[in-house]
This record gives structure tokens, C-alpha cells and sequence, in this order.
């Protein structure tokens, strides 16, 4: 029981080392210092974080809905960072780059982690409008503006992170940062994608729990619908 309460306050205090201190959180993954040990407490935390946010959102349908939801976000990010990662680290290996692979995917679970942090922190706000309001196309789109923010701004920190990382070799650094421009709207397409694929993670009122649903449409033309019901198109 103790060792336990040690391992997961080691895992919060690597966070809260993030949170603290990005520069030195950062120059510290640069340097290569204590990877496996960042990997692992980021990756723990985040699952955390989403899987919380998971299941708040839906238990806007049931039970099941959020215990569904509460291993689904935690898997859509994890899996879009397993599909995106490679081609991001080969293509800067290929134009110069001499960092590892694990500095590589520490970088990238770092944004991970903080986009993690913020929809925990917006957590509240939404609980709050679950329980005021039944509207199901409102809470949509609510959470697709906090999922746009709280990614945004991990976006933003990693493209920040990414420029520290590649500080040292200057060789092939415009082209990187050009690639890494173009990998980040590769990876809001997978994701959003990946989690159209994974739907629901709210669940329709007044339907019954479903795991998947069939693949129709896609998040686009959902979103626009979401638009036109509310503004009474």
C-alpha cells in the first residue's frame, strides 16, 4: 500500500514539474535526463485525466455510457499519437535531427499531458452543464469548443517544445519546423477521425447503450448539422 502511494506521488510530482517548470521540464527531455521516468508518469497521468473527463461526459447517456467514455478518450489519444509518432520521427531523423526516439516521444506526451490537464480543469464547467441543462446538441458543442482550445494549446506547447528539442541541430531546423507544421494538421485530422470512428462517447438521449456505432458521415458534417439544429436551420 505504501509502495503504491510513493509510485503515484512520483508520477503527480513529474507533472507537477511540467506544470511548474516547462523550461526546465523541457531542457531536461533535451538533455535526456530521466526519459523512462517522464514517459511513465505522463502517460499514467494523462490516462488519468482523460479517463475522468471521459466518464463525466458520459454519464450524460448512463452507466455504461461512462465507463465506456472513460477508456475511450484515454485510447483516442494514445492511439493518434501511436499513428502519428513514427512519421514525425523519421522525417526529422531524415533532415537532421539527432535526437532519440524516446526524447521524440517524451516531447510529444508532454502536449499530450497538457491537453490532459486542461480538460480535467474544465471537468467542473461541464459537469455543471450536465446536470443544468438537457440540450444534447449544446453539450456537443460545448465540448467540441474545449476539446478545440484545451488542443489547441497543447499544439501550441508542443510546436514550442519541438523548436528546445531541435535547439542543437541546426542542420535541416527549417525544414523540421516546416514538417512539424504540416504533422500537426495530419494529427487533428487522425484524431478527429479516430474519434468519429470511436463515437459515442456521449450517447444519443433516449437510445440504448452502444459500444460503436456504424461508420457513416464523418465529424465535419456532423458538426455542421450540430450548427444548424441549435441556430434552427
Amino acid at each position: 500500500m505504501i509502495q503504491r502511494q510513493v509510485l503515484a506521488t512520483r508520477y503527480f510530482t513529474t507533472l507537477i514539474g511540467l506544470l511548474r517548470d516547462r523550461s526546465l521540464f523541457l531542457e531536461e527531455i533535451r538533455s535526456g535526463i530521466k526519459l523512462k521516468s517522464k514517459v511513465s508518469s505522463l502517460l499514467i497521468c494523462s490516462s488519468l485525466f482523460f479517463a475522468v473527463y471521459g466518464g463525466i461526459i458520459g454519464s450524460f447517456h448512463s452507466v455504461a455510457q461512462a465507463l465506456s467514455s472513460a477508456v475511450k478518450l484515454p485510447s483516442l489519444y494514445l492511439i493518434t499519437l501511436i499513428i502519428c509518432f513514427p512519421t514525425l520521427y523519421f522525417f526529422n531523423i531524415l533532415f537532421g535531427s539527432r535526437k532519440s526516439f524516446g526524447q521524440h516521444f517524451a516531447m510529444l506526451l508532454t502536449a499530450v499531458s497538457v491537453i490532459s490537464v486542461l480538460l480535467f480543469s474544465f471537468a467542473p464547467i461541464t459537469l455543471f452543464f450536465l446536470i443544468s441543462t438537457f440540450n444534447y446538441q449544446f453539450i456537443i458543442l460545448l465540448n467540441v469548443v474545449i476539446f478545440a482550445v484545451t488542443g489547441f494549446i497543447g499544439i501550441k506547447f508542443l510546436y514550442q517544445g519541438m523548436q528546445l528539442l531541435s535547439k542543437e541541430d541546426e542542420e535541416g531546423l527549417s525544414t523540421r519546423m516546416s514538417i512539424l507544421r504540416f504533422w500537426l494538421i495530419l494529427y487533428a485530422f487522425v484524431g478527429t477521425q479516430l474519434a468519429w470512428t470511436l463515437r459515442p462517447f456521449f450517447g444519443t438521449p433516449g437510445s440504448p447503450f452502444v459500444l460503436f456505432r456504424e461508420l457513416e458521415g464523418n465529424f465535419y458534417l456532423s458538426l455542421v448539422q450540430a450548427l444548424g439544429e441549435i441556430l434552427g436551420f
